[in-house]
């Protein structure tokens, strides 16, 4: 497998998918080649036939999710969301950073979904897999369109992000925050700037984020933090810092995400791993096999958030002890929404006793 490091680009390297039938082979010069060029964003229209997912797994806080892009621009190398590019027929490495598709009929698709009679209405988190505040949506406001929809119809909405783009939305962020429906979360791994350019290159500075977190928490809007994730001999020297600087921003929660390595995952961290770290990459391998059991991943209900083993209660003894220290709550990193003032569409009148 070739690797090579662009600037801006978090992968090194561009396995096939899982579901490939086909490879496509280069010889040696054509390999070189191919991986000298910077590869370029292409930002593609995919129109959905539905835009609600649901899950029932124990260790996720939400049931109902909405991602108004597959791939993201922001090129965070642990992504775990890298291998559904392979549905696709991409790769989860380069081609999940560079190759973006997005649903410009979410909002519409929404408020079809909310007009079904046997819709149940629950908290709809935003942002599950892909950042919906990655670049693209500077100009396509996907976003903004499904929070206006949101705060119209009264409808509760978690949003998870790291990038202080969502500062531009404040406005309905505040107004839905007012009548109890919108919690937000923002993931912080690492304070390190240098470390930030490799691990998660197309993500705002921490600096950006605290500020977003800061003016988020003073319009009334509840907000947490994501540490993820943690990983071993990178980032887990961080805990104590990255929680001191999350709590001053106006944080009122922090969790943290054990570093999760699926599928292809694995190849494309590893191969990372190699270029920008070779002098602690069996360190790192070696944690996160004591941590999973011996495997490079567990990913048992229960386990594959936190890890086992003496390292991870370690790592989870050192959160606990500073999250206290800091005032910070634990728990879910979305807090409880109010569902029973939601409208449907098209029944206002008779919602409101009309």
């Amino acid at each position: 497998m070739t690797t090579r490091a662009h600037k801006g680009r978090g992968a090194v390297s561009k396995p096939a998918g899982r579901f490939e039938k086909r490879g496509v082979e280069l010889d040696a010069e054509a390999a070189f080649e191919y991986a000298q060029q910077a590869p370029q964003t292409q930002l593609r229209a995919m129109p959905a036939n539905r835009i609600i997912s649901t899950n029932s797994s124990p260790d996720v806080p939400f049931d109902q999710s909405i991602n108004p892009y597959q791939g993201c621009e922001h090129g965070c190398v642990y992504c775990y969301a890298r291998p559904t590019h392979s549905y696709l027929d991409l790769s989860p490495g380069l081609d999940f950073e560079t190759k973006i598709f997005y649903k410009p009929n979410s909002a519409a698709l929404l408020l079809e979904e909310w007009t079904k009679r046997n819709y149940e209405c629950k908290p709809i988190t935003i942002g599950a897999n892909t950042d919906p505040y990655q670049p693209a949506d500077k100009n396509l406001e996907i976003t903004r369109q499904l929070l206006e929809v949101f705060l119209e119809h009264r409808h509760p909405v978690n949003i998870i992000t790291k990038s202080n783009l969502i500062s531009r939305d404040i406005d309905l962020l505040g107004r839905l925050a007012e009548l109890d429906l919108c919690s937000v979360a923002i993931s912080l791994p690492t304070m390190n700037d240098d470390l930030k350019r490799v691990m998660e290159p197309r993500v705002p500075a921490a600096k950006a984020r605290l500020k977003a977190m800061t003016l988020l928490s003073s319009s009334g809007v509840p907000v947490s933090s994501l540490l993820a994730p943690l990983i071993p001999a990178i980032n887990d020297n961080e805990i104590e810092s990255i929680l001191e600087a999350v709590a001053s921003a106006g944080a009122r929660q922090a969790q943290y995400i054990f570093l999760r390595l699926p599928h292809e995952l694995l190849d494309i961290f590893t191969a990372w791993l190699e270029t920008h770290f070779p002098d602690r990459k069996e360190r790192v391998l070696s944690l996160m096999r004591q941590a999973s059991g011996g495997r490079a991943y567990d990913a048992r209900f229960g386990v594959r958030q936190t890890g086992r083993g003496a390292y991870a209660d370690m790592l989870a003894s050192r959160f606990r002890a500073a999250s206290r220290k800091l005032g910070l709550e634990s728990g879910p990193y979305q807090h409880a929404l109010d569902c029973r003032q939601f409208i449907r569409p098209g029944q206002q009148q008779m919602d409101l006793g009309f």
